[in-house]
């Protein structure tokens, strides 16, 4: 897995949020999360759609128009402008300029780049029941499904932010093993050490890739495996972890001591455990104990599982799920 130690991991990001002034009202919406917390660990790729089709700073205010489906980009005041296309161009061009992004953080409510629930308008400038997505995220989704993507303002929720980070570490780690030469082996060798990381999300896909693999191939059926391997990867991780998951998890990974921890040992794993699993105690306390048991007792499997340090922990992520 990746560590502080390592290049850091090219992300996508709305530039308002990185304290840019590129709003429409050539202001800023700096995100300290990000830039402070998330940009230790990320490459933060600045992106004004914007600004980048010509718009200008400060501009006239665009809105989400039409069908909520697939809403139209138009002027506030002046519905004659129609920067649709412009900003769908846009994408296209930055899909096929960073094929290295590992990860995007979007700028939440924008008719450009809001990730979903952006306000959409009837032609008679009355809000719409349903709601969209901004032209520009849309599109850039659009061309890459399984890319880890979310809202700043979601990234406040301690259980989506770790989620969030932990899928684009996922998705960086996959890339650097298709950059290193896929095989049978490397592909084996990454779903055994994903294997709890996965159970804690979803185990009926962990179940699922398992019997993906058992025959992966080799040429053209193997790239086919590893390709609905990724993507049942990227889904299955989409979804947090419930408390219910980890617990079923920790549970696993303290059956590895089973027969090296004396009793004393034993009863203070399980209490930590439950008390994790009843919301009293964070997930880092039963994590940081089952740590300091395989390093006195080391386990080949457990070292390699990423589950227990799946991002660096100078993050903190674990302190507040």
């Amino acid at each position: 897995m990746h560590t502080a130690s390592t290049a850091r991991i090219p992300v996508g990001i709305s530039q308002c949020l990185v304290g840019d002034p590129v709003r429409f009202n050539a202001g800023h919406k700096h995100s300290r999360l990000c830039t402070e917390q998330l940009g230790a660990l990320f490459d933060l790729r600045p992106v004004c759609p914007e600004v980048a089709i010509g718009l200008g700073t400060p501009r006239k205010a665009i809105r989400l128009a039409g069908d909520p489906v697939a809403p139209r980009a138009i002027g506030t005041k002046d519905n004659q402008l129609d920067v649709t296309e412009a900003l769908q161009s846009y994408a296209d061009e930055v899909n096929e300029r960073s094929q290295d992004l590992c990860g995007f953080i979007f700028m939440q409510k924008s008719p450009s780049c809001g990730m979903e629930r952006v306000k959409v308008y009837d032609h008679n400038g009355h809000p719409a029941p349903a709601t969209g997505q901004g032209v520009f995220a849309a599109r850039l989704m659009q061309h890459n499904p399984l890319l880890p993507v979310e809202e700043e303002g979601r990234l406040h929720d301690p259980v989506l932010r770790e989620n969030f980070v932990t899928r684009v570490i996922v998705y960086a780690d996959w890339q650097q093993l298709v950059s290193d030469g896929l095989s049978a082996s490397r592909l084996l060798a990454f779903h055994a050490r994903h294997k709890y990381l996965l159970m804690a999300h979803q185990a009926p896909s962990y179940r699922r890739m398992g019997q993906l693999l058992a025959n992966p191939g080799r040429g053209d059926a193997l790239r086919e495996t590893a390709a609905a391997y990724f993507s049942e990867l990227m889904t299955a991780l989409r979804r947090p972890a419930s408390r219910r998951g980890h617990s079923n998890v920790l549970q696993h990974v303290a059956g590895h001591f089973k027969r090296v921890l004396n009793p004393p040992e034993k009863a203070e794993l399980q209490q930590l455990i439950s008390r994790y699993r009843s919301g009293v105690v964070p997930l880092v306390v039963p994590i940081t104990l089952l740590q300091h048991h395989l390093l006195r007792h080391p386990d080949p499997y457990l070292l390699q599982q990423a589950y227990l340090q799946p991002h660096p922990p100078e993050l903190s992520l674990r302190n507040a799920i």
